[in-house]
């Protein structure tokens, strides 16, 4: 069958069923948001002289529901004007409507007997063929479909999104025996290429892959931790960025989740591995987890679970931890180990381990005894709920934010060493590890021919991961690389392009990282056919210029060094212009100030839907000067038409840079001009570089010629200026700003008009560039900029002042 997603109905607007509305609305879909009709109308409804046969009390719960979602943070959606692809209903009036819908996706309560009830009725208004799945993390999959039509049961799946469905990337795709492979096929690459997911194939068995684990591990690193005496703070320390986790690390998750969901599933775990999983007890609630529990401290939504926010007498917000031992809040305790301050130097997450699992502290013990069990717990849950292991670690680094899988770490660990300590803690794993060793094979993963594969079990040998096919994965084209440096790598991914990969802290433009700019045009202008600028990285694409040269050369009044600094970082934005050969970016993350300025000097951007870019300097004090001031002024210039107000579009853009915004996604970037029709946005992570690739082939096909410089960019000279600077005059007079920022700001307004020009006239890219070297070069010397730089590198945020 021939299927083509245009409309999707989702049935229940909880908390997960609106978001997942939203996201099929980010993608562009028109989305019928169901729920059911309330009992009897609210008080103030009867005030108005309601009843329930009132279209808005029908739709209330619905209304306030969806409501609710586009009002929350991290927003559900890309752009607010998304959210008029959504159309609200209550089943008794609308689930009719679902017979002209192509998808229908059920986000009801958890009650097995509510779901049979909802699919009866929808098997009877859906027309042949419709896609019916269930958004269930807890009911068995195949218990939904008994009794329904052959066509239901051969459409019926499930499909478990992670909340939230924009951000986190897992989606389950759990078949039953009657599922039709064609569905499950369409799933698996409409989730992937159209959703942005990372779709891992499951078993229908308790908790599917990723919360089978996930739990597991949270209640096990809990009861670890309460065993050892390690305070709220030290866990989620120890469990956050330093081993490639999110920043929220295990407590601070639970708060997020909602202990009582936590609670729920572990239950459920628990109650269904009688007789098959060796490890149930685990899902036993520690005792501190059952006191917070007991006393409904759980989390964010009861306002205190692990953590708690208060306000100070001040008025300040201040995040309180739970102390176990006197079950009350005390103020959050900066965390210390040897053990970690043995891997502040390592940015490799990978090359941590070595060293955190060495540890002779409570750190070092705390990481053996959690790794311990959990990579046991995963080794005997093959084959039960996968077959293969990259299933494992794709389910729990994309459900989960690890940027390394359970398999994953154990390989740079080393899986001998490991072994080793498993069996001392007596947490011996499956025999299926030690056949592997036996037979030779020392890792669970290995690059080949510029393949990765994984160790297969039943067959004990290696094989392909399926479905790499469609992406460029730069770690495993090490044999690619034809130059480098300390600050960047440049690879050849084939078909005539090459690669250049950051790899300074943050990816950060150094003179490492400018030389590797250079260097790629130069070299693909000699021997190639096109450029991509992008990169792995799970932190960013690139978080600006490096601030520390400048701060060291600023401080010591170095103004010609920074002079050369900042026009050979100029020249190079150009070069990326105005070279013979494409060159694409692909941001991703942050593309922050500098990040920002390569983007704008590309001739095309593919962006990740997840892009967070702007031109960030005013908050360090400065303003944009490697060509972002002068690429706004440029386009700005080119959206002036007949009849425009020209300065209420110029002062758009100078707005946006004078308070430093960045865009809350790529389509957002877009609105914001810091991204342009001509450029691409893709929803999966994961192909970005090879749609990338892709865009620079085009282009070169398409009889690429090299551009060249513009001198007709339309400035607004004395006239913006006076206007500009007049408001940011009567902003410092109310003291919405500081006497700096209002200077900042009058430099900034200077050369985004043209600077010191009688009247509107054109200019060259090279006159605004001087403009903006020569404004940078003045704000350096002042102090409050240094201030806010050594702020800024002291991992505070600058000073407004």
């Amino acid at each position: 069958m021939n299927r083509s997603i245009r409309k999707v109905a989702v049935l229940g607007s909880g908390i997960m069923g609106s978001r997942i509305a939203c996201h099929f609305a980010n993608i562009g879909v028109e989305v019928l948001l169901l729920d059911i009709v309330p009992k009897e109308a609210s008080d103030a409804e009867k005030a108005k002289g309601l009843t329930t046969d009132h279209p808005a009390v029908r739709n209330r719960i619905v209304n306030d529901s969806f409501q609710q979602t586009l009002k929350a943070t991290p927003a559900a959606l890309y752009s607010p004007a998304f959210a008029s692809r959504v159309k609200l209903g209550n089943f008794d009036d609308n689930l009719k409507d679902i017979s002209n819908y192509d998808w229908v996706i059920e986000v009801v309560v958890e009650r097995l007997d509510i779901k049979k009830s909802l699919y009866e009725k929808v098997d009877a208004l859906r027309k042949p063929g419709t896609l019916i799945t269930s958004n269930t993390s807890g009911i068995p999959i195949h218990l939904m479909a008994e009794g329904r039509s052959e066509d239901f049961k051969k459409n019926f799946c499930g499909t478990h999104f992670f909340n939230p469905p924009r951000y986190l990337r897992l989606l389950e795709i759990i078949p039953t025996p009657e599922t039709d492979q064609s569905v499950v096929d369409f799933l698996m690459h409409y989730g992937d290429l159209f959703l942005g997911k990372t779709t891992v194939l499951c078993k229908d068995t308790p908790g599917f892959i990723a919360n089978r684990l996930g739990i597991f591990a949270l209640i096990q690193t809990i009861r670890v931790a309460e065993e050892m005496g390690l305070s709220v703070d030290e866990v989620d320390k120890l469990t956050g960025p330093v081993v490639g986790r999110p920043k929220s690390g295990t407590y601070r998750l639970s708060d997020v989740v909602g202990l009582d969901t936590t609670v729920h599933v572990a239950a459920n775990l628990y109650a269904s591995g009688e007789g098959t999983d060796e490890s149930r007890g685990a899902f036993v609630l520690p005792g501190i987890m059952q006191k917070t529990y007991d006393n409904k401290w759980l989390g964010d939504k009861t306002g205190q679970g692990f953590y708690k926010k208060v306000k100070d007498d001040k008025g300040k917000s201040v995040i309180l931890a739970l102390d176990f031992q006197t079950l009350e809040y005390k103020p959050s305790e900066k965390v210390k180990f040897a053990t970690l301050e043995g891997t502040k130097a390592i940015s490799d997450v990978a090359k941590r381990f070595s060293v955190l699992l060495a540890g002779k502290d409570k750190a070092g013990e705390f990481y053996r005894r959690t790794f311990a069990d959990c990579f046991k717990y995963a080794t005997f849950r093959i084959p039960e709920i996968s077959d293969e292991i990259f299933r494992i670690d794709q389910a729990i680094c994309a459900g989960f934010g690890w940027q390394l899988g359970l398999f994953e770490t154990w390989d740079v660990i080393g899986v001998k060493s490991m072994l080793g300590i498993m069996e001392e803690l007596n947490a011996k794993p499956a025999t299926w590890v030690y056949e592997m060793l036996e037979a030779g094979n020392e890792s669970f993963y290995k690059v080949e021919n510029g393949k990765r594969l994984y160790y297969d079990i039943p067959s004990k040998s290696y094989k392909a991961i399926p479905g790499q096919e469609g992406f460029i994965i730069l770690s495993n084209l090490t044999n690619n690389i034809v130059w480098k440096n300390a600050g960047a790598n440049l690879y050849d991914i084939g078909d005539g392009i090459l690669n250049l990969e950051f790899k300074s802290k943050m990816n950060t433009m150094g003179s490492e990282v400018i030389e590797g700019i250079q260097k790629s045009i130069s070299l693909a202008e000699k021997e190639y056919r096109g450029l991509v600028i992008g990169n792995e990285s799970s932190e960013a694409f690139s978080a600006g210029a490096n601030l520390a040269m400048l701060f060291m050369f600023a401080i010591e009044q170095e103004f010609d060094e920074i002079n050369m600094v900042i026009a050979q970082f100029q020249q190079t934005m150009m070069r990326a212009r105005y070279s013979s050969i494409p060159v694409v970016t692909a941001p991703h993350t942050l593309a922050l100030g500098g990040g920002c300025e390569l983007n704008l000097h590309a001739d095309k951007v593919v962006a990740h839907a997840e892009t967070y870019i702007g031109l960030v300097e005013f908050g360090v004090g400065i303003i944009p000067a490697g060509g972002g001031t002068k690429e706004m002024a440029l386009r700005c210039s080119d959206m002036y038409q007949a009849g425009d107000t020209e300065l209420n579009i110029l002062q758009t853009a100078f707005m946006n840079i004078a308070q430093a915004k960045v865009s809350t996604s790529a389509h957002d970037a877009r609105a914001m001009n810091y991204l342009q029709d001509k450029d691409q946005i893709v929803l999966n992570r994961s192909r970005l570089l090879a749609e990338a690739k892709q865009a620079a082939i085009d282009l070169a096909d398409n009889g690429y010629t090299q551009p060249k410089q513009r001198n007709d960019i339309k400035v607004q000279g004395k006239a913006g200026m006076a206007l500009f600077m007049t408001g940011i005059a009567q902003m410092k007079i109310a003291n919405y700003i500081s006497e700096h920022d209002a200077k900042i700001a009058n430099k900034l307004a200077y050369v985004i008009n043209g600077g010191d020009l009688s009247s509107p006239q054109n200019v060259t890219e090279q006159y605004l560039l001087d403009l903006e070297r020569e404004a940078f070069l003045s704000l350096c010397g002042e102090k409050k900029t240094l201030e806010r730089m050594q702020g800024l590198l002291n991992g505070g945020k600058p000073p407004r002042n």
